[in-house]
C-alpha cells in the first residue's frame, strides 16, 4: 500500500510541476511556485525510492531509481536555463511516473484477484 501511495504522490507531484512551469511563463510569481514544486518533486521521488526498496519487488526499484537520476538531471538543466532539455525531459518524467502508477496499482489487483 506504501508503495501505491508513493507513486500516486510521485504523479500528481509531476503534474504541478508541469502546472507550475505554465505559471513560470504567464505570471512574475511562477518562478517561485515552480521551485517550490521542484522540491515536492524530490520528496515525492525520494519517497518512491524508499518505498519500491522497502517493498523489494524488483519492478519498481530500477525505475524508482532511474526517476531520481531524472530528477536530478532536470535540476541541474532547470538551473543551467537549459529549457530544449529540461522541458523534454519533464514530460519523460511524467510518462514514466504514469507507467509506473498504472503498473502498480494493476499488479495490486491481480494480486487481490488471485487471493
Amino acid at each position: 500500500m506504501f508503495l501505491r501511495i508513493a507513486i500516486t504522490a510521485q504523479t500528481v507531484a509531476l503534474l504541478l510541476q508541469a502546472v507550475t512551469a505554465g505559471l513560470l511563463l504567464a505570471s512574475p510569481g511562477g518562478r517561485m511556485a515552480h521551485n517550490a514544486m521542484a522540491v515536492g518533486v524530490v520528496v515525492t521521488v525520494l519517497l518512491y525510492l524508499v518505498a519500491a526498496l522497502v517493498s523489494r519487488r524488483a519492478g519498481a526499484i530500477l525505475p524508482a531509481a532511474g526517476m531520481l537520476v531524472m530528477t536530478l538531471a532536470q535540476m541541474a538543466l532547470g538551473m543551467a536555463h537549459v529549457k530544449s532539455l529540461h522541458v523534454p525531459l519533464g514530460v519523460l518524467m511524467f510518462g514514466v511516473s504514469t507507467v509506473q502508477l498504472t503498473r502498480v496499482w494493476s499488479a495490486g489487483r491481480i494480486q487481490s484477484a488471485s487471493a
